[in-house]
C-alpha cells in the first residue's frame, strides 16, 4: 500500500484538537477540541466528469456545523452508525447525544454524573447499547433510547479504555496501569488478560487503545487475529480472540495516543509519535500493520502533537487530528488483483464466506466468472493467464512428484481468464513477490527464488492439460538461493532477455534466462519495493519504499570512480510520491505512472500534461493506457459497471487526431513521419479512407503493415463509382445500416445481402429477398431459411427452428428438431415421406431406437435396405417374434443361433423366466413351454402353494397351445388354396410328429394343469362342507400320481371319505397310504393308529354303493370327461366345451361362470 497527504482543514480560532471521529457509513466527521469545541464536517465530491470518481475527483465541505453545548475541552466523541447518532463527552464529565434532524444536528439528551471525567465510550455492533467507562472505575451500560441497564463500580481502579465484542457478550476494559480486565455483557467479571506484549517492559504504562474488529466485511484469513490492544509505550498485541495464547507481537517503538481498524480489518492504523534520529524533537507518524504484524506504511506528519486518527468508511482516507489542524491521507491500497485478456481480475472478502471471492470480469463483454479460493495471498496476471498464490490446504493431495521432504506450505494456480485452472504447482517458499511472463512464473521469498516455465497446451480438455503436465520434461522447474552464484543450464525460451531481483540491502541482481545465470549486481542506496522492465530490456524502473521512482539504464558503459568500464548509469531523474507504473508493450520509451491522484504519461523522460485520476493502470499499447477504478468497483464487488474501465489517448495520439480534423491529411502526415508510431499510421490510413484519398491510405497501411488494409484500397481502386466506394468504406468501418443504404440507392439489392450474409444477419437477408422485386434466387431463400433455423436451433429453440427448416427443405436438422421435440409422429411422417434408400433413413431409424419405437425404427431400416440392423434394433429391443419374422423373411441364418445363444446366456445365469419370454417373443412356444414345465416340476418339489404350481402348469399348456396353433398357420400358408382345411389340420399333427422328439409334453400338456386344478377343488368342497362331492373329486387324483405326491392325494382322499362316512373308501385309501414307500417308519406307525382309531369306531364299510367301484381306474378308452367345475363325471351327450383347453363341463354348473375354471379363458 502507498500513502500520502492530501488535504488539511483548519480549525478556527487555533483550538486545539483532542478528538476525531469519521462515521463510517454516513461519512460526517466529527471533531472535538479545547474550550468545548465540537463540530460536524462532511467531505463530499462534486464534479460532473464520470472520469472523475474517487479520490481523484474534488471534495469540498458540504457540510460544517459547529455544536453548541460543552464548556471543557471535548475528549471523547463516537459515533452510532446504526441509528445515526454521535455521543460526545468532555473534561467535566457531561455526556451529550446528538441526533440528525432535517439535515442538522441538534441536541437530544445530556447526562453528567458530577463526579469524575469520562474516558471512553463505545457503541456496540449493532448500536443497541453503549457502554461509558470514568476515570473513577465507574460504568456504565445503557441503551439507545436513553434508558441505563446497568452500572458498576470497579473500586480502586482507573479506566482508559472500553471495547465490545463482534457479538456483544463480552466487554473489555483497558486500564491505567496497563491492565486488561474482561467482563459479560452483564458486568460480572470473567478473567484478567494477560498482556504478552509487555514482556521484559519496566515502568509504568497505560492502555491508550482497544479495537475488536466486528467482521461485518469479511475476515483476510479463515482465523485472522482482529482484537487490536496497544499500550503508550508502543507495545501492541493482536489476538484472534480473547483466550489466544499466540497473539501476533508487535513494538512499534512510538509513543501511542490511539489505534483503529481499517473498515474490513486488514490494516490496523496505530497513530503517536516518535523521537527523530539525532535531534530531540517529536515527530508525528502514524504506522501502518497487517493482522499478523507486518510493518506496511510510516506516515510522518508535521505539527506539535497528534491526538487521534480515524479511517474513512471505503478505508481509502484517514482523517488524523493534530494541534488544530484535521490532515487527511490518502490510501492507495495493495489489492489483490490483475488484468490478462480484456479481463480484471480481483479478489475480496465477504463476511458468509472463509474464502476469497475472486471475480474474473470480462470487460468487453460485461460477463463475469466467481470463484471462491483459501487463503489467497496475491493475484498475478500476463497475457491470457493468471496465476493465484495461495497457502496449501492441509487437506489438499499433492502431486506425488511434487513431494519433497519439506511438506509444500503454497501452491501456485494457473488459470485462464474466466478462472478455469489449467496447471498448479506446490512450493515451499514463500511467494512474497511473484511475477510471470507468457512462458515463466518466478516467485520469489525473502531468501530465495523459484522458477517455474508453464506450457499451456492449446485446444485441449483439461483432463488432457492436466495429463501434458504430468509428462513435463525435468528442469521445468528450479529454485535458487539468491546468494548463490553458480549458472545453472536450462531449457526453452522467454521474451524477456532479464530477471532482475531486489534486496532489502538496496543490492539489485540481474539473471539471465532461461538459463537463469547470474550476470550483474548493483548497489543502490534505497530498499526497492517495485522494479519494471520496459518491453526490450534496456531499462529498468525502480520504485522504492518511500514511492521514489528512479530509473537505471542497463546497457549505458559508464567509468567509475577507479576508471574501470562498468555497463549500466543510474539516470538523473527522480519522482515523488509515486505508487504505480506501467511499460508501454510496444514502445520502450513510453511508459505512465500514478503520481498520488495524477496520471502522467512520459516519453524519453519527459512527461505530458498530468491527467487527474484515481485508477490503478492496466495496460499501456497503441499509445492508449487502460485504467480500473478499483476503489470504486469494490464499493460494490459483486456489479461491476463498465463505467470503471476508462481508457486513456496519450498526447500523439490525440494530437494527430485533431490535426486530421482542422488542419488535413498532409500537415498531420508530415506530424507522423516525426513520431511514428503504427496506431497512428492505421489513424491516417482510416481518416484517408474516409476522404476516399487511397494514395495516402495504402501508404499509411504499408507503414503499420496491415495487409487487409493494403488489399482493401487495392479493391476500392478496381471501383468506378464513387458511391460504390462510399458504401465499401461504410462497410469497412462498421456503419452496416448506412452502407446497406447506399446499395439499395444505387439498386444493387445482390451486393447489400451479400454485405449481410458475411455479417451473418439472415434475417435482415430474408427481409430483403422478399421485399425486393423481381424474383428471389431459390437456392438464396432456402439458404436463408435453414440459417434461420440455425439460429433457433443453437438457441434450443425448437418449434422455431422446425418452421423455417420446413420451408428451407432440410430434412437432416428437421428430423434433429423433431427429436429435441419428442415429436416421434413427425418424425414418423418425416421418414415416410424420404426416397427409398435416402441417407438420413439410418439415423432416422437410430433416433426410433433410442426411445424403444421398434416398429418406426424396423420401417426406415427396411426403407434403406438394412435388414441386418432391421433385426439387431429388434434384438436390442427384445422384439425376437419381430426378429425372428425378420429373418426368416431375409432368408437370415444366423438369428436362431443368436437366440439360442442369448437363452443359453439367460439360463447360465438362472433366468429362466426371462428365457421363457425371450423364447415366446422368438414364436419359439415349444422352447418356452419345457422351461416352464421345469419350472413347474420344480415348484412342486418345493412343496409351494397349489395354486402358484397350478398357473405355472396352465401356462405351460397355454404355450403348447400356441405351438399347435402356429404348426396349423405354416401348413395353411403352404397349402392355400390347394386342399381342404382338414387336410391342412392333418398335415400340421404329421409335421408335429415329424417334428417332435418329446410327444409326451405335446400330448399330455394340460394334465399337470389338470391335476392341481382337482387337487385344489376336492379342498376348496371339503372345506365348504360338500364332502361328497370332495371325495369323488378326490377319487380322480389317483390319476395323476406322476404329478401330485402319492401321500397328498390318499391323504386328502382318506379325509374327504371319512368327513363324508365312506369308511370303506377311506379303508382303501389307508391301506394304500401304509404301503407307500416314501414314509419313514414312524409316519408309517403315526398313519397306523390313526386307522385304528377311526375302525374300531366304525366299520370299513361303505354307506352305499362304492364310489371306487362306480369310477373306472386308470386312464382307459371308456373313460367319461370329467366336469372341471365340480369333479363329477360327464355322462350327457350335451355338454359344455372349452375352446383353449378343451376341457368339458355340464351346462348347468358353467353357466354360472364367466372364465373356464382350469385356463381362465372367456366362457362366451
Amino acid at each position: 500500500m502507498f500513502i500520502y497527504l492530501s488535504k488539511k482543514i483548519a480549525i478556527p480560532n487555533n483550538n486545539q484538537l483532542r478528538c476525531v471521529s469519521w462515521n463510517k457509513d454516513q461519512g460526517f466527521i466529527a471533531c472535538g477540541g479545547e474550550d468545548g469545541l465540537l463540530k460536524v464536517l462532511k467531505l463530499e465530491t462534486q464534479t460532473d466528469d464520470t472520469r472523475l470518481k474517487g479520490l481523484a475527483a474534488p471534495s469540498n465541505l458540504s457540510m460544517n456545523q459547529t455544536l453548541e453545548g460543552h464548556s471543557g475541552a471535548v475528549q471523547v466523541v463516537t459515533w452510532n452508525e446504526q441509528y445515526q447518532k454521535l455521543t460526545t463527552s468532555d473534561q467535566n464529565g457531561l455526556i451529550i447525544v446528538w441526533m440528525l434532524y432535517k439535515g442538522s444536528w441538534y441536541e437530544e439528551m445530556i447526562n453528567n454524573r458530577n463526579k469524575s471525567v469520562v474516558r471512553s465510550m463505545s457503541w456496540n455492533a449493532d448500536g443497541q447499547k453503549i457502554c461509558i467507562v470514568y476515570e473513577d472505575g465507574a460504568v456504565i451500560v445503557g441503551s439507545v433510547d436513553g434508558n441505563r441497564i446497568w452500572g458498576k463500580e470497579l473500586k480502586g481502579l482507573q479506566l482508559t479504555q472500553v471495547a465490545w465484542s463482534p457479538d456483544s457478550k463480552i466487554l473489555i476494559f483497558g486500564m491505567a496501569n496497563g491492565e486488561i480486565h474482561i467482563y459479560d455483557s452483564q458486568g460480572n467479571f470473567i478473567v484478567k488478560l494477560v498482556l504478552q506484549c509487555l514482556a521484559n517492559v519496566t515502568g509504568a504504562v497505560s492502555i491508550v487503545g482497544i479495537h475488536w474488529y466486528s467482521g461485518t466485511e469479511g475476515y483476510v484469513e479463515p482465523d485472522c487475529p482482529c482484537l487490536a490492544i496497544c499500550l503508550d509505550n508502543g507495545r501492541c498485541q493482536i489476538m484472534r480472540h480473547e483466550h489466544d495464547e499466540n497473539p501476533v507481537l508487535i513494538d512499534t517503538g512510538i509513543n501511542v495516543v490511539g489505534i483503529q481498524w481499517n473498515y474490513c480489518g486488514s490494516v490496523l492504523a496505530i497513530a503517536g509519535s516518535q523521537v527523530s534520529a539525532g535531534q530531540d524533537k517529536q515527530i508525528n507518524v502514524v504506522q501502518f500493520y497487517t493482522p499478523f504484524g507486518e510493518h506496511l506504511r510510516t506516515l510522518k506528519v508535521s505539527g506539535k502533537q497528534m491526538y487521534a486518527a480515524s479511517w474513512e468508511g471505503g478505508g481509502l482516507r484517514i482523517a488524523l487530528a493534530v494541534d488544530s489542524f484535521i490532515y487527511f491521507a490518502n490510501i492507495r491500497p495493495d489489492y489483490k488483483w490483475g488484468y490478462c485478456s480484456n479481463t480484471v481480475v480481483y479478489a475480496y472478502t465477504r463476511p458468509d464466506r472463509l474464502e476469497y471471492c475472486v471475480v474474473f470480469w470480462d470487460t468487453k463483454n460485461n460477463e463475469k466468472y466467481v470463484k471462491y479460493v483459501r487463503s489467497l495471498i496475491s493475484i498475478t496476471t500476463c497475457g491470457d493467464f493468471c496465476i493465484l498464490a495461495t497457502k496449501a490446504d492441509e487437506s489438499s493431495p499433492q502431486d506425488e512428484n511434487e513431494m519433497e521432504s519439506v511438506v509444500a506450505m503454497y501452491v501456485l494456480v494457473l488459470c485462464n481468464s474466466i478462472g478455469t485452472p489449467l496447471d498448479s504447482k506446490y512450493i515451499d517458499i514463500d511467494p512474497l513477490f511473484i511475477t510471470m511472463t507468457k512462458t515463466h512464473v518466478i516467485v520469489a521469498s525473502k531468501e530465495a527464488f523459484y522458477t517455474w516455465q508453464y506450457r499451456v497446451a492449446k485446444k485441449l480438455t483439461a483432463m488432457e492439460i492436466n495429463q501434458v503436465a504430468r509428462t513435463r520434461k525435468e528442469g521445468r522447474e528450479r529454485i535458487y538461493h539468491v546468494d548463490d552464484e553458480s549458472s545453472v543450464g536450462g531449457d526453452g525460451t522467454l521474451d524477456f532477455s532479464k530477471a532482475f531481483s531486489g534486496r532489502e540491502s538496496g543490492k539489485i541482481q540481474k539473471y539471465s534466462l532461461p538459463n537463469v545465470s547470474l550476470m550483474q549486481k548493483y548497489l543502490f542506496n534505497y530498499r526497492s519495493y517495485q522494479l519494471s522492465l520496459n518491453c526490450n530490456s534496456s531499462r529498468l524502473a525502480i520504485i522504492d519504499i518511500a514511492g521514489v521512482l528512479t530509473f537505471f539504464d542497463l546497457e549505458t558503459r559508464i567509468t567509475d570512480s577507479t576508471g574501470q568500464q562498468v555497463l549500466g548509469e543510474q539516470l538523473k531523474f527522480e519522482r515523488k510520491d509515486v505508487w504505480d507504473m506501467k511499460w508501454a508493450n510496444d514502445n520502450p520509451d513510453l511508459f505512465a505512472m500514478m503520481e498520488k491522484t495524477r496520471m502522467y504519461v512520459f516519453r524519453n523522460l519527459d512527461p505530458e500534461e498530468p491527467i487527474q485520476t484515481s485508477g490503478y493502470i492496466c495496460n499501456f499499447e497503441n499509445l492508449e493506457i487502460k485504467s480500473v477504478l478499483l476503489d470504486e468497483i469494490l464499493k460494490e464487488p459483486s456489479q461491476p459497471n463498465k463505467d470503471y474501465i476508462i481508457n486513456f489517448e496519450i498526447r500523439s495520439l490525440r494530437d494527430s487526431r485533431s490535426l486530421i480534423e482542422t488542419v488535413g491529411i498532409e500537415d498531420a502526415c508530415m506530424f507522423i513521419e516525426e513520431n511514428p508510431h503504427p496506431r497512428l499510421w492505421r489513424l491516417l490510413a482510416e481518416a484517408a479512407l474516409q476522404r476516399l484519398d487511397l494514395k495516402t491510405a495504402e501508404q499509411a497501411f504499408v507503414r503499420c503493415k496491415d495487409y487487409q488494409g493494403i488489399e482493401f484500397v487495392k479493391r476500392l481502386g478496381n471501383l468506378q463509382s464513387e458511391s460504390m466506394k462510399q458504401a465499401e468504406v461504410a462497410a469497412y468501418f462498421g456503419r452496416f445500416e448506412e452502407a446497406e443504404r447506399m446499395y439499395l440507392n444505387m439498386d444493387r439489392r445482390d451486393l447489400a445481402i451479400d454485405l449481410r450474409i458475411k455479417l451473418g444477419d439472415w434475417f435482415r437477408v430474408l427481409q430483403l429477398l422478399k421485399t425486393g422485386s423481381g424474383d428471389a434466387d431459390d437456392a438464396l431463400l432456402e439458404q436463408a431459411y435453414n440459417a434461420i433455423g440455425d439460429y433457433f436451433a443453437d438457441r434450443q429453440k425448437w418449434m422455431n427452428a422446425v418452421q423455417y427448416y420446413v420451408q428451407g427443405r432440410n430434412q437432416e436438422r428437421l428430423a434433429e428438431c423433431y427429436y429435441m421435440l419428442e415429436d416421434y409422429e413427425g418424425l414418423e411422417k418425416l421418414a415416410n415421406a424420404l426416397p427409398e434408400n435416402n441417407k438420413l433413413l439410418p439415423e432416422i431409424a437410430h433416433m426410433f431406437v433410442t426411445v424403444g419405437m421398434c416398429e418406426q425404427a424396423v420401417a426406415a431400416f427396411l426403407k434403406c435396405n438394412q435388414a441386418k440392423a432391421a433385426v439387431e434394433t429388434c434384438i436390442h429391443l427384445n422384439q425376437w417374434n419381430k426378429a425372428v419374422e425378420l429373418a426368416k423373411n431375409h432368408n437370415m441364418k444366423e438369428i436362431g443361433s443368436l437366440l439360442a445363444k442369448y437363452a443359453s446366456h439367460l439360463l447360465e445365469k438362472n433366468k429362466i423366466l426371462e428365457a421363457i419370454e425371450l423364447y415366446r417373443k422368438a414364436h419359439h412356444f415349444l422352447d418356452a413351454a419345457k422351461l416352464m414345465f421345469k419350472i413347474a416340476e420344480g415348484e412342486v418339489k418345493k412343496r409351494t402353494k397349489p395354486l402358484r404350481v397350478k398357473k405355472l402348469y396352465v401356462l405351460a399348456a397355454l404355450l403348447v397351445e400356441d405351438y399347435h396353433e402356429q404348426i396349423k398357420n405354416t401348413q395353411r400358408a403352404k397349402l392355400k388354396g390347394r386342399r381342404s382345411e382338414a387336410t391342412t389340420a392333418l398335415a400340421g399333427l404329421l409335421e408335429e410328429d415329424a417334428s417332435l422328439s418329446d410327444n409326451r409334453i405335446i400330448d399330455n400338456a394340460w394334465r399337470g394343469a389338470e391335476a392341481y386344478h382337482f387337487f385344489l377343488l376336492a379342498q376348496r368342497q371339503l372345506y365348504e362342507g360338500y364332502v361328497d362331492a370332495a371325495m369323488k373329486t378326490a377319487l380322480h387324483l389317483r390319476d395323476y400320481e406322476d404329478i401330485i405326491p402319492s401321500v397328498e392325494i390318499y391323504s386328502l382322499l382318506a379325509l374327504s371319505a371319512c368327513a363324508n362316512r365312506a369308511f370303506g373308501t377311506c379303508s382303501k385309501a389307508f391301506i394304500k397310504l401304509e404301503s407307500l414307500d416314501m414314509l419313514t417308519s414312524e409316519q408309517r406307525l403315526q398313519y397306523e393308529d390313526l386307522a385304528l382309531e377311526i375302525f374300531i369306531k366304525h366299520s370299513p364299510k361303505d354307506g352305499k354303493k362304492s364310489d371306487l367301484d362306480s369310477l373306472p381306474e386308470g386312464r382307459g378308452e371308456g373313460k367319461l370327461p370329467t366336469c372341471v367345475v365340480t369333479g363329477r363325471p360327464i355322462a350327457d351327450y350335451q355338454f359344455w366345451m372349452c375352446g383353449v383347453c378343451k376341457h368339458c363341463a355340464h351346462e348347468q354348473d358353467i353357466s354360472n361362470h364367466n372364465f373356464c375354471p382350469l385356463c381362465h379363458n372367456p366362457v362366451g
